[in-house]
Formats: structure tokens, C-alpha cells, sequence
């Protein structure tokens, strides 16, 4: 173990990407072992050979669909219709056209790049500064792995064996609370601060601007209501959800919006295939790694470890929480799910602690690294598109991720926020 761990902290630390890091260090610990290179191969190909797993490249694919195809759009002039009334009014928009893009991009990165291109720029000519418009981006961005679709649930079900559905159902209560504290925090720096102020609009034109963007964005408003209506009343599994979703978005931006021409196809399918292939490479990998962290004991060492700390699961979740939230700062959330989720979920069982609650824990934890170096990916997205460096977003991020830590403690503490809606559904 020690080879492994050692190993696995110099490639890191020479930015090996995370999954040729996972293989590398199983590589290296099974020669060391003097293991059947055959037994990487059976593994690797077992961790992806998953028709769940079909779920995710599909998920990516609607999401790029949706992107170019005018939905994006439209579900931001709704938003800001809505909005327009209230003080930070721009960056609350940011916020709300997130929470809705989330209900069908199933991927953090992918919901922060498809919003920051717009919404940054709009709340540059507000006034925000243009480092806290980036951090309002890439910190809202993480609701595409907390609201569902999102495919870290779907790999977290797959891992734990827990019901993909339940936890879609028991991410909503948490990913609106999230959003809604989000917006909370744009509105009062917003004041605090003195930018985009509020503008006086007649109640009579708002209903108006309302109801037409609402009627614009109808037909993408329209698609989170199929994909999650249909997988919680059984019509179809997470995987059909996504074929769906793909096929809707492909109908609603060539016959509808007409946005999407048919030379956009290749693109999309060729961007899609690659960012699959990247998630499934991590998959596959990281799939082995934790068969040697099986194999070498490791949870079991571990369980017995927490165990001679404290037999109390209140404790139990800090510390779970504070290992996630390290382990969130340098792994992606997919190769952490498959690792870690073998090794914590016994360990919450014997606590007593119920498998979709400690899920959300994981699942908002993991988010939470999204936004959080070096790893935080919708740091580098929402950089990007600012034209900025990473250490110039740092001090604005730190409000949003205190006010992630309070949800967080909300949702490990306060079981009914995951459970309520599972439980409805039972």
C-alpha cells in the first residue's frame, strides 16, 4: 500500500492525468506483487462493461445538443425574466438558469461551460467584478452533479448498488436548497457592495416578458419534466432517460428552434465521444485501483481504524465529510466515487446510517471539489472564459464554498432533506 499511495502522489504531483495516475500505480503495486497482468485487463473491462453506464455518454451528448442547439439560450432569457426585479438580479439569473440547465446536462463542467459563456460577460456590464462573476459561475456550475440527472449519481449507484432513481429523487430537496442559498449570496453582496441595482420594471410588462419567455423556452422547460417524470414513474430507466434526452434535444433544436444545423452534428458527436471516452478511461481504471485497495484490505484496515476513533455516527460523518472534501481537492469526482465508495459505504452501513443519505453526502462533498484546487475543474472552465487565473477567483470562491460547507452540514445532519422524497416514492 504504501508503493501504491507513493506512487500515486508523484504522478499527481507531475500532473499525470488522474486515470493514467490510477493505472500506473495498480500497474506498478501488481508487478510488485508479481500479479497476472491479465487480472488488470478482466478488471478494467469489467468496472465499464455496464449497461447503466450507457447512461453517461448520452447524458454528455444531450447536454452539447442543448448547448448549441438555442435551449441554453432560452432557458436564460427565462430565467432573467423572472429576476429582472431584484437586486443582483444578473447573477441570481446565473444562478436560477443553472439549477434549470442542470436538470438535463448531468455533468458540473459541462453545465459551467454551456452557462459561463454567457453569463459572465452579462455581469461584467452590471458591474460585478469580473473575478466574482467567474466565481458565481463555477461555484453555481456544481449543481450539475447535485440536481438531478447527474452522472456522478448514476456512477454512485452503480458502485454501491443503490437505486439510480432514489437517488436522483433525493437530490432535488438539496440542489434547490443549494441554489437558492447561492442566490441569497449574489443578492447580498450585491447590496453590500453596490452593483446592479434594482430595476423598477411595471408589474404588468413583467408577466408580459414572463410569459413569452416562457413560451419561447416551453419546449426545453419540457425536457427535464419527460426525462425525470419518466424514469420516477417507471416508463423508463436512467439509461432510456438518456437516449431520450438525446433524441428530444436533437428534435427540439433542428425542427423547433431550427438553431442546430446539421453540419453542427460531427462537432457535437466528435466533442461528446471525446469527453466520454475521458470519463470512462477514469472508470475503467480507477475500477482496478480500488480491486487492489479490496484485495490488500483496505477497507477493512480502515473500518477498524474509525472504529478504535469513535463508535459514534455523528463523528463518523465529520470525519467521512473532511476526507471526502480532502480527497475532493485532488481527485475527480468519477475516479473518487469508484475508489472511495467501496470503502465508506460498508463503513456508514455499520453505523447505521442510511445508503441514499450517506450517497448525498458523497454526491455534495465531491461537488464541493469541483469548485476547490488544484483539481476543481469549473475553476479552470469559468477561468477560461474570464480570461483569468486561477489564483485571482480564489478569495471570491471561499464566500461560495463557505456557504457549500453550511449545506453540506445541513444535508449530513439532517437526514429527512435525502431521504424525505426516496422515501415517497417506497
Amino acid at each position: 500500500m504504501t508503493i501504491l499511495l507513493v506512487s500515486l502522489a508523484i504522478f499527481l504531483a507531475v500532473s499525470v492525468p488522474i486515470a493514467i495516475t490510477l493505472g500506473l500505480s495498480s500497474l506498478l503495486l501488481m508487478q510488485v506483487n508479481d500479479i497476472s497482468w491479465v487480472t488488470m485487463a478482466q478488471n478494467t473491462f469489467e468496472s465499464i462493461n455496464s449497461f447503466t453506464l450507457l447512461a453517461i455518454p448520452f447524458f454528455i451528448l444531450a447536454g452539447h445538443i442543448m448547448q448549441v442547439g438555442g435551449i441554453s439560450e432560452r432557458l436564460m432569457d427565462f430565467a432573467s425574466a423572472l429576476l429582472s426585479w431584484v437586486r443582483g438580479g444578473v447573477g441570481s439569473v446565473a444562478v436560477l438558469t443553472t439549477m434549470i440547465f442542470s436538470t438535463m446536462s448531468g455533468s458540473s463542467s459541462a453545465t459551467t461551460a454551456a452557462i459561463s459563456p454567457t453569463m459572465i460577460p452579462a455581469m461584467e456590464k452590471k458591474g460585478y467584478p469580473k473575478r466574482f462573476a467567474a466565481a458565481t459561475s463555477a461555484s453555481a456550475g456544481e449543481l450539475g452533479s447535485v440536481i438531478p440527472p447527474a452522472i456522478n449519481m448514476i456512477v454512485l449507484g452503480m458502485v454501491a448498488n443503490i437505486s439510480i432513481g432514489s437517488l436522483f429523487l433525493a437530490g432535488i430537496i438539496p440542489g434547490i436548497m443549494v441554489g437558492l442559498s447561492l442566490i441569497i449570496v449574489v443578492m447580498v453582496i450585491a447590496k453590500i457592495k453596490d452593483f446592479d441595482p434594482v430595476t423598477k420594471v411595471d408589474k404588468v410588462q413583467w408577466f408580459k416578458n414572463v410569459l413569452k419567455t416562457f413560451a419561447d423556452a416551453f419546449f426545453a422547460l419540457l425536457m427535464p419534466a419527460i426525462i425525470l417524470g419518466g424514469i420516477y414513474m417507471g416508463w423508463f430507466t436512467p439509461t432510456e432517460a438518456a437516449v431520450i434526452a438525446v433524441v428530444y434535444g436533437l428534435i427540439v433544436s433542428l425542427l423547433i428552434y431550427r438553431d442546430l444545423k446539421l453540419k453542427d452534428l460531427f462537432p457535437i458527436f466528435k466533442k461528446a465521444a471525446f469527453t466520454s471516452s475521458i470519463i470512462m478511461i477514469i472508470v475503467a481504471f480507477a475500477g482496478i485501483f480500488g480491486h487492489i485497495l479490496t484485495t490488500e484490505r483496505v477497507p477493512h484496515q480502515l473500518g477498524e481504524f474509525i472504529g478504535s476513533i469513535t463508535e459514534n455516527p455523528i463523528i463518523f460523518l465529520l470525519l467521512a465529510n473532511i476526507m471526502l472534501l480532502v480527497i475532493g481537492m485532488f481527485i475527480e469526482a468519477i475516479a473518487a466515487i469508484v475508489i472511495i465508495v467501496p470503502i465508506l459505504a460498508p463503513l456508514a452501513a455499520d453505523f447505521g446510517i442510511d445508503p441514499i443519505h450517506f450517497g448525498m453526502i458523497m454526491i455534495l462533498n465531491l461537488a464541493i471539489g469541483m469548485i476547490t484546487p488544484p483539481v476543481g475543474v469549473n475553476l479552470y472552465v469559468a477561468c477560461q472564459v474570464a480570461n483569468l487565473r486561477i489564483e485571482q477567483i480564489i478569495r471570491p470562491v471561499s464566500i461560495f464554498f463557505g456557504v457549500l460547507i453550511v449545506n453540506l452540514l445541513l444535508v449530513t445532519y439532517l437526514p429527512v432533506l435525502s431521504t424525505w422524497l426516496p422515501s415517497l416514492g417506497d
